[in-house]
């Protein structure tokens, strides 16, 4: 998924627009994210904390919004970080994207013009989402 559209611009401004609002004393890397879902716009920031892995990132952010507001899918979010290249959602951002839609489209920008599209199927192949959990597992009684 290369193909980079108006609604795609769109919902980048919006991440880009709230990046400054991250909190990041540690990293000194801004990341902002926007989600779009059920017809509305969701909006996150990094938030650091003394403790590294207290940290959130601004997807995570973001789809908590979505999800406080009632949806439970995302059809695509934008990331834009302080890199100079587009900024990629980390693993654990993609793992929880893809509990909302594996086939989301993934539109992510830096600090310069280039922008980058794919889907988060590319980004995150073989995601281990809920049918995992359906799956009778061999030899398991019955």
């Amino acid at each position: 998924m290369r193909n980079l559209t108006q609604p795609d611009l769109a919902l980048l401004a919006f991440a880009r627009e709230v990046k400054p609002h991250a909190y990041a004393p540690y990293s000194v890397f801004r990341v902002g994210a926007a989600v779009y879902a059920g017809g509305e716009i969701f909006q996150g920031v990094n938030v650091e904390n003394a403790a590294y892995g207290a940290t959130l990132c601004a997807e995570r952010g973001a789809v908590m919004a979505a999800v406080a507001a009632g949806c439970r899918e995302i059809d695509a979010i934008a990331v834009a970080g302080d890199s100079e290249s587009p900024t990629v959602p980390c693993g654990s951002c993609r793992q929880v994207l893809a509990e909302f839609n594996p086939a989301m489209r993934v539109i992510m920008g830096g600090r310069t013009d280039e922008v980058l599209v794919m889907s988060l199927e590319e980004l995150l192949p073989e995601a281990f989402v809920r049918g995992y959990l359906d799956q009778d597992e061999p030899g398991a009684p019955e």
